[in-house]
């Protein structure tokens, strides 16, 4: 036997509205993970850049150092062995790739958060509660997927990820005509 809900809600009613709470944890989540990833891909390719444009000018320099000038054999090496070192590093951190899975983590992160904000304000009123049940079944593992998939941001992404959603980054004109 159903007990008395305080606000008056049947059972159908009730589900429906613990579905759109959850519906809305997992937009909220989606948002934080989809920002946080964001700040990744710009991390990563700012550590591309930083390593590897100095390590192409020092390539040249050697190589111009070397071929000009057979006193500068000392000084070429020496950038050589800087330029070369940078590579190494660049390689094995392998920055671009971290951009692109950062990029692509992110991106499917939006499409869930849009997913479930669709789901919430547009079809959870319409489906029966076993259909809504079932799309937040759906979605909830996406998500999981998700987050299996992408790397952990780090702690400096997370307080960026916090700043730019407190800045507004995420709201549409259109929400605040509501």
């Amino acid at each position: 036997m159903d007990t008395e809900d305080p606000a008056g809600l049947d059972g159908d009613a009730r589900r429906r509205r613990a579905i759109g709470a959850e519906l809305r944890r997992i937009e909220e989540s989606a948002m934080y993970s989809a920002q946080c990833q964001f700040e990744e891909t710009k991390r990563w390719r700012a550590v591309h850049l930083l390593l590897g444009v100095p390590a192409t000018l020092l390539a040249a320099i050697a190589g111009t150092t070397a071929l000009v000038d057979s006193t500068g054999r000392t000084a070429a090496g020496i950038l050589a062995l800087i330029s070369s070192g940078l590579g190494a590093v660049l390689t094995t951190v392998n920055a671009p790739q971290r951009t692109a899975q950062a990029s692509a983590s992110a991106n499917a992160f939006l499409e869930i958060q849009t997913a479930a904000r669709q789901h919430r304000e547009l079809d959870l009123d319409h489906w029966t509660p076993e259909e809504a049940r079932q799309a937040l079944a759906t979605l909830t593992a996406r998500r999981d997927e998700q987050n299996a998939t992408a790397e952990v941001p780090g702690r400096r992404a997370y307080r960026k990820a916090q700043a730019n959603l407190r800045a507004g980054t995420q709201t549409y004109a259109v929400d605040g005509d509501t």
